[in-house]
């Protein structure tokens, strides 16, 4: 078996940052579970990333840029309430078929608020400058209607949370959603 290169290996421990900080939040997860998980040392994982923040801010900035490259794609070519329900469907299925995405977004806003408390300002302005890429992708197909990107960027608020919270497909909370979102929720809850 090849050996992996440096990029590869900061590859597999971006994608395992990813995963264990969308488990257990900045404060909760060790730089040991993922190396671990990657299966290097830590000095090793210290080669690729001066410190556990680096290595949050590359698994934040691969999360944001992977919603966007999947709200893009869903509106290529299309605009107004096509590009609005293209992106609502897209985004709902991302957030269904890979958990972690929902998770550490939700782990960045919390590591953004308790670092902005504690006086640390960098961490929340490099995390808002790949939202505010978010909001620009949203943004042009909705015809670079303010109202219109506001309100789509509100129900993704309000789908992240209710799916976090475990409402379940079906569930009456769901209606009056995008199409996709009205099925959201995680599967295997009981619902109403």
């Amino acid at each position: 078996m090849a050996r992996m290169s440096a990029d590869e290996r900061r590859e597999s421990v971006i994608r395992a940052a990813m995963h264990e900080f969308a488990r257990g939040g900045y404060h909760g997860t060790s730089t040991e579970a993922i190396a671990k998980r990657v299966g290097v040392s830590q000095p090793y994982l210290f080669r690729l990333f001066p410190n556990k923040q680096a290595i949050f801010l590359a698994a934040a900035d691969r999360c944001l840029r992977e919603t966007r490259e999947v709200l893009g794609a869903a509106a290529e070519g299309l605009e107004g309430d096509e590009a609005t329900y293209a992106m609502a469907n897209a985004y709902a299925r991302l957030i269904t078929e890979d958990p972690d995405k929902l998770q550490m977004q939700l782990q960045m806003y919390v590591t953004i608020g308790a670092a902005e408390a504690a006086g640390d300002h960098e961490l929340g302005e490099l995390v808002r400058n790949g939202w505010m890429e978010l909001w620009d992708t949203v943004h042009l197909p909705l015809g670079g209607d303010v109202n219109e990107t506001t309100t789509f960027m509100a129900y993704g608020m309000l789908i992240n949370n209710l799916a976090a919270m475990g409402f379940p497909p079906g569930h009456r909370v769901w209606e009056g959603l995008f199409p996709a979102a009205r099925v959201q929720g995680r599967e295997g809850r009981p619902g109403e």
